[in-house]
């Protein structure tokens, strides 16, 4: 551990850096955009892989963190909210990562496997049974795509404001395609999940949202049609393309990747002396890192760059530290231990006096720190440090064990660290959600289910590979990747034939439900009500 001194030397010879690089950023929206001379390539070698033993601190956070989806997840459905304790409604992206955490649960010992079948063949049959059409009401899907939020009973989509999601259906799909992976054995239940799992994948049209080809929208509404905004690189949406590029029924052609991809120029540059693909939240460098093992593997981008996304993801995380120990707002806890931006709850929108300024506080919003998403009102969430485990594991523990010795006694609670806490934030106002403890600031009241996800995975993976090596098994995402361009790495050689059929046994190949398609309304070409900075911030709320 760093002396006062010491501590002292380094931030201001950090800070001496910051202003040499072109002075303290101010922080903007995040839909502000910092124009940056793109680089030349630039080889660049990644620091030396360390792998330090995890303390029993993570091994409660693992336990707890799961029984977030065990206990809170629809024991008659499936379904899995969006938040607990407040639990309004599910989210889809939060069984996603429910079909993920229970393989995790009976490596670890905590259920059994009849146990996590049971679960598993529950959600898939009811994602199945969801009736679908262009009705604004009593729908949970339209092509093969989820509403974000559903009625944590009927499975409907739950109030006029919820989209179709194009990504939290990837989100879906891919805790999807992991339990079609996992449940290999040939037990009659465990080929129907891989039936129904193949049935679901199969039935997404992912060419439906290409309104503005070869792009994806960000999703549909039944009032108004395709949303205008469509994904485009470098954020959570990895994984949306590669689904789509692997679709044996409705695949995106490669041209889509390079569309996607096509704007990642903008974001590559030097933030706090690292020189990476930026994105300002975490979110965006952990999600598809969740399922998808990017190490030595890379498309045409990162050769040139000769990196590849994990190792990019790496270089994200410790810019994010600098930034937090620099503390270019000056806001209270931050430091070399207590840091992370993502997308989290916050106190409330307001506009506060701190520090003798006007600042802005918001409620559920993005957070980051990069090049060209910057948002910063001095709220911390736990899983911006705790999920980037595997990409920095030198920080990230430390990190993890000072938050939960700091703020653990109203911070870490039944099912692990709640979303988030703001200690700069003691303002005698109605607040949105969470509360002040006296001294500390504002802590989060709920756990929330995307938030969750990332940090039970990403543990997984770090301690053995689990969820990585479970997916490399499946042929959808290989072939998703290799239409990106990806290769190198685990891609290497690629699956012939025979495994294939071996993966795909006859029962999986279910034919994909026929559904009635209707003409869209004449409402569908005008712009949705869909808030853009919202939508890039991943799943809104």
């Amino acid at each position: 551990m760093l002396d006062k001194f010491h501590r002292n030397c380094l931030l201001a010879l950090l800070v001496v850096a910051l202003v040499v690089a072109g002075g303290c950023r101010k922080t903007e929206p995040a839909s502000t955009a910092y124009p940056i001379e793109t680089p030349p390539p630039v080889h660049i070698e990644p620091l030396k892989e360390t792998r330090p033993d995890l303390p029993p601190l993570f091994r409660d956070i693992e336990k707890r963190t799961f029984q977030f989806f065990w206990d809170t997840t629809n024991e008659r459905n499936g379904l899995t909210p969006d938040r607990y304790p407040s639990r309004p409604f599910a989210s889809i992206a939060s069984v996603g990562f429910a079909l993920t955490a229970y393989p995790i649960g009976v490596e670890k010992g905590w259920i059994s496997r009849n146990q996590a079948v049971d679960r598993t063949l529950l959600t898939l049959e009811f994602l199945k049974k969801l009736p679908q059409g262009p009705q604004a009401t009593g729908k949970g899907r339209y092509h093969g795509f989820y509403y974000h939020f559903l009625d944590m009973q009927t499975g409907y989509r739950y109030e006029s404001w919820v989209e179709l999601s194009s990504v939290d259906t990837a989100l879906l799909m891919m805790g999807v395609l992991f339990a079609q992976s996992y449940y290999d054995q040939e037990d009659p239940r465990e080929k129907k999940i891989r039936a129904l799992a193949d049935e679901l994948y199969r039935g997404v049209e992912w060419t439906w949202l290409q309104k503005n080809k070869p792009l994806i929208s960000m999703g549909w509404f039944p009032e108004s049609g395709v949303i205008q905004h469509d994904w485009i690189g470098y954020n959570e949406a990895m994984m949306l393309y590669i689904l789509a590029l692997g679709s044996p029924t409705h695949p995106v052609g490669p041209e889509a990747w390079a569309a996607w991809s096509r704007s990642y120029s903008d974001s590559w540059g030097k933030f706090h002396d690292e020189e990476y693909l930026s994105f300002g939240p975490m979110f965006g460098h952990q999600y598809s890192h969740v399922w998808i093992d990017f190490r030595g593997i890379q498309d045409e981008f990162m050769r040139e760059r000769k990196i590849d996304y994990f190792e990019n993801s790496r270089r994200a995380v410790y810019a994010q530290r600098a930034y937090a120990i620099a503390n270019p707002m000056r806001w209270k806890g931050y430091g070399d231990n207590v840091w992370g931006l993502t997308a989290s709850d916050g106190p409330q929108h307001t506009m506060q006096e701190y520090q003798g300024e006007e600042r802005q506080f918001r409620h559920y919003s993005a957070r980051g720190a990069g090049l060209r998403d910057t948002f910063d009102d001095g709220t911390i969430a736990p899983t911006a440090a705790v999920a980037s485990l595997p990409f920095a594991p030198d920080i990230v523990i430390p990190a993890t064990v000072q938050m939960h010795q700091r703020y653990g006694e109203f911070l870490y609670s039944s099912y692990g660290f709640l979303d988030s806490f703001n200690p700069s934030f003691d303002y005698d106002i109605p607040l949105k959600t969470g509360r002040v403890v006296p001294g500390e600031g504002w802590v989060a009241s709920d756990y929330i289910g995307i938030d969750q996800g990332p940090i039970l995975t990403m543990i997984a993976n770090y301690r053995d590979e689990f969820v990585w090596n479970v997916m490399k098994r499946n042929p959808y995402i290989r072939e998703g990747l290799q239409k990106a361009g990806f290769t190198g790495g685990w891609l290497e050689p690629a699956v012939g034939p025979e495994v294939k059929a071996e993966l795909l046994p006859a029962e999986q190949t279910a034919s994909t439900e026929q559904t009635t398609h209707v003409d869209k309304p004449a409402s569908a070409d005008k712009p949705a009500p869909a808030d853009e900075q919202a939508k890039a911030a991943g799943p809104s709320r």
